[in-house]
């Protein structure tokens, strides 16, 4: 009895401290980033304050209840001295149980999470500076360290410690202090046009895609409401340097965000989920200002890709006795509702156009990716039908395998020209910022209205008529007074109207890694290009592949290549395209691939299971419960072939419903599996691919899109669907069964000319202009998917052994005069138009129907 009277009156006591008469006043601008942890016998006390120590909070976390998570904040806001007189009265209140004790120094609250026993506190208790975005300081974790809750009395009553034990253990498997970042004063899990876009804080920024300890400050947020004692952890890469050009200092920062959705190692993360979620789904940003004292304004730029598994149902099962494991690919998914819903997601985040750029192999001795290729053409053409003509998918199925092979190939220089062509449709982000928005805790356009991001058109930099203009524009324009796009600066000087980047080139091959690191690297040197010109570094927007700068972007893409490579496949990329740039000896570049791929094997054989289990248990996607098996003693699918309303596709052994093939060709079919009856008399919604919100923060939506389930006359079969005509480039065709994959498969495009792509005559830049002259026509439509917009005439679809179907409207003469035939007919526009400089096998492809796949 007298011990329980010592605690209730200890209790007592510690809630007159929190009743001082020190006046409450709101949180100031700004946020905590430094704290100091002291513990009771019953409590945890955390005392926070900002970076100017001009004001300090306390917040307190019981000790007493080990499988529940209490705390409370304190709403006094307090000066350092009052904070350190609450201190000193809680540890007199605390005497006769030890007092109040000092336990470690930290840098926020990576969260709170329970295994079988009691729960723990995730600490960062060291940190280091990687960069900074205008005046925002960026950290990693340089240590980090795990605190249970109760005392060591209730510690000491846990039955299960042997499981305990070992759950800790493969926690600590996922590294903090590795390829970790946060800051406090800018949203890094989110693109600069974002930020710049959406005043969006608080708790709701936890629920990015790309922040990775959203589950474990779940409990905190919910709790307090808020988000000032925990740091949002985003996992990828980040890597910032000081570029000189032309006198000038510029920062140049390149970020790579991991998503936490569908999160895993290479053979037990491949394809989509249910829910659209890709495995290795990455955001790459690269971002490029001035480097200008803190009273300037600043120019910045930035620009985004994505990279993702092929979103289609399919795996691989780890080998310890081949190298290449056989591909599996599931049909269930008959009318690609999984995969929909992916591009849907994607046109959410990022608008229109989605460009899809499909590395992965079209020919083999024996059929493996060319089947998951087929599969993809299919699935993306099955998605246009219900698209606009403006809104549809624009791919390029492109084998940089075969290309990289051919010495009449230059890879870089054909996939800088893809860029080129990609940039043009999506644009990209640039704007100036004033020293106000620059001050920490404000990140935001003053007047933005992210409306004028879908009036914008992305084409517009490209117009050098326009940014002579710009340049030589003397501030009495009806611009002067600073307004436009939204943003409403004042400001003696002309300030260059904000862009915009609306839609994304995504980009991917079989692992989303090597193959897939080097296209990234040829988008962000076009980008890099176009970057500079919008800064007033260049006059051109052409970067040449011999140019110095263009030598050291290759080594943040490499180091970005490598790190990912590390996270997803357990080795270095493999760059050998980029180490034949550099001129290395032949025989270390093959060493080096060698070793890496057996450390690739290695860790994908012996590791990836175990690595696993800790992402499924750091990311809550595995909660460890009494009664139940532990995590270890599960099949790795028991816990991964799991769908949307928790029905697990697994037998009741635990084994895959999937079977390969005993043939020795790698893939295959699968057994007799259950088809989701939803899939069924369900037609694609349009909702969010080709009806986007007129607002641009919409536009910028991570949430799941809502499936709709208009009734329509699909049946199991999709092959039973029918080409529609009046369209010039090609398409896939998709009546071919998996029986027929041995025939050779192409690349193909439905808004690159291949032909173009091959040719090396012009610089990329020229033959670009060349083109848009054409495309952007009258006759054109305004159109890079269909040069042939609303006329009215017989199309003949035609096909060749590629797998493409074209169809044709116009015809093209050799000095580039287009015509529509006598039946053609065009409202208030010249039924032709001259072109010049037309490549010889587009003007017959045009006139004759000829293939554009080779």
């Amino acid at each position: 009895m007298a011990a329980c009277d010592m605690k209730k009156q200890q209790h007592q006591q510690e809630q007159d401290l929190f009743s001082s008469p020190a006046q409450p006043s709101p949180i100031q601008e700004g946020f905590m980033q430094k704290f100091r942890l002291y513990q009771t016998l019953s409590k945890f006390y955390m005392i926070g304050r900002d970076k100017s120590r001009t004001y300090w909070r306390v917040l307190k976390i019981d000790r007493t209840e080990p499988s529940e998570l209490h705390m409370r904040e304190d709403s006094t806001t307090y000066t350092e001295r009052e904070c350190s007189d609450l201190l000193r009265r809680i540890h007199e209140g605390n005497r006769s149980t030890g007092g109040l004790k000092f336990v470690t120094t930290c840098y926020g609250i990576v969260g709170f999470i329970k295994f079988l026993g009691p729960y723990y506190m995730l600490l960062i208790t060291k940190r280091r500076q990687i960069g900074a975005i205008c005046g925002h300081t960026v950290y990693a974790i340089t240590k980090s360290e795990m605190i249970p809750l109760p005392n060591a009395a209730t510690r000491s009553k846990i039955v299960n410690f042997r499981s305990e034990n070992r759950y800790r253990k493969l926690l600590c498997m996922v590294d903090l202090t590795k390829d970790f970042f946060f800051s406090y004063s800018y949203h890094v899990m989110r693109s600069l046009q974002k930020n710049m876009c959406d005043n969006d804080t608080g708790p709701d920024l936890y629920d990015s895609m790309f922040v990775w300890n959203e589950y474990m400050t779940r409990g905190t947020r919910n709790l307090l409401h808020n988000t000032i004692w925990t740091v949002a952890l985003v996992y990828g890469f980040f890597k910032q340097e000081t570029l000189s050009l032309s006198g000038r200092d510029f920062k140049l920062t390149l970020i790579a965000r991991r998503s936490r959705h569908y999160a895993g190692t290479r053979y037990l993360k491949r394809g989509v989920n249910e829910n659209g979620k890709v495995a290795n789904d990455v955001e790459t940003e690269q971002i490029l200002f001035e480097d200008v004292p803190e009273d300037f304004p600043v120019q910045i730029s930035s620009v985004v890709q994505n990279r993702g598994s092929i979103p289609l149902f399919w795996f691989q099962e780890t080998s310890r006795l081949n190298l290449k494991p056989d591909i599996i690919l599931s049909k269930r998914d008959q009318t690609y509702e999984a995969t929909r819903l992916h591009f849907e997601n994607l046109a959410e985040r990022y608008g229109n156009p989605i460009i899809i750029l499909d590395l992965i192999k079209t020919q083999e001795k024996k059929p493996r990716e060319s089947i998951l290729r087929t599969e993809f053409a299919n699935a993306i053409e099955f998605i246009n039908k219900d698209l606009s003509e403006e809104n549809r998918l624009r791919f390029l199925h492109w084998d940089l395998n075969k290309h990289s092979r051919s010495k009449a190939t230059n890879v870089l220089f054909s996939l800088g020209k893809v860029a080129t062509y990609a940039l043009n449709l999506t644009g990209f982000f640039y704007c100036q910022v004033t020293p106000a928005i620059r001050s920490e805790g404000c990140l935001k356009l003053p007047t933005f209205e992210c409306t004028a991001a879908s009036n914008v058109d992305p084409l517009r930099h490209f117009d050098p008529a326009v940014e002579k203009q710009y340049n030589n524009d003397n501030g009495e324009s009806d611009n002067s007074e600073g307004k436009t796009n939204g943003c409403n600066y004042v400001s003696n000087d002309y300030l260059k109207p904000t862009m915009f980047q609306k839609g994304v080139l995504r980009t991917n091959c079989i692992d989303c890694l090597d193959r897939t690191n080097v296209a990234q690297y040829a988008y962000g040197l076009a980008a890099l290009g176009h970057q500079l010109h919008a800064l007033g570094v260049t006059n051109s927007t052409k970067i040449d592949l011999d140019d110095p700068l263009a030598e050291e972007l290759m080594g943040f893409y490499e180091r970005m290549g490598d790190t990912l490579a590390h996270q997803y496949g357990g080795s270095a990329a493999h760059n050998k395209i980029f180490s034949e740039r550099r001129g290395q000896w032949k025989a270390a570049i093959q060493s080096q691939e060698f070793f890496r791929t057996l450390q690739r094997y290695y860790s994908n054989a012996y590791m990836d299971a175990e690595k696993q289990n800790a992402i499924n248990v750091f990311l809550g996607y595995f909660q460890p419960l009494e009664g139940r098996p532990d995590i270890w003693e599960l099949d790795s699918y028991q816990h991964y072939y799991v769908g949307r309303n928790g029905e697990s596709y697994v037998g009741d052994s635990g084994r895959s419903l999937f079977q390969r093939s005993f043939s020795d060709g790698n893939i295959l079919h699968e057994s007799q599996f259950p088809l989701s009856t939803r899939s069924i008399g369900k037609g694609l919604s349009k909702s969010n691919l080709s009806n986007q919100s007129k607002e641009g923060s919409k536009v910028l939506s991570e949430s799941t899109p809502e499936m709709s389930t208009c009734q329509s006359d699909l049946t199991y079969s999709r092959y039973a669907q029918t080409v529609p005509t009046r369209q010039l480039f090609v398409e896939m065709q998709r009546d071919r069964s998996l029986e027929q994959q041995n025939a050779d498969t192409y690349d193909c495009s439905n808004f690159v000319d291949l032909d173009w792509l091959s040719s090396s005559g012009n610089s990329c830049e020229e033959e670009f202009l060349d083109r848009s002259l054409f495309t952007n026509s009258p006759i054109g439509g305004l159109s890079s998917e269909n040069v042939v917009s609303d006329i009215v005439g017989e199309t003949t679809p035609l096909s060749s052994e590629g797998g493409c179907s074209m169809n044709v409207g116009i015809s093209v003469t050799s000095q580039g005069t287009a015509n529509t035939g006598a039946e053609a007919s065009y409202s208030d526009a010249q039924s032709c138009v001259v072109v010049e400089e037309l490549s010889d096998s587009f003007v017959r492809w045009v006139n004759y129907g000829e293939t554009l796949c080779h």
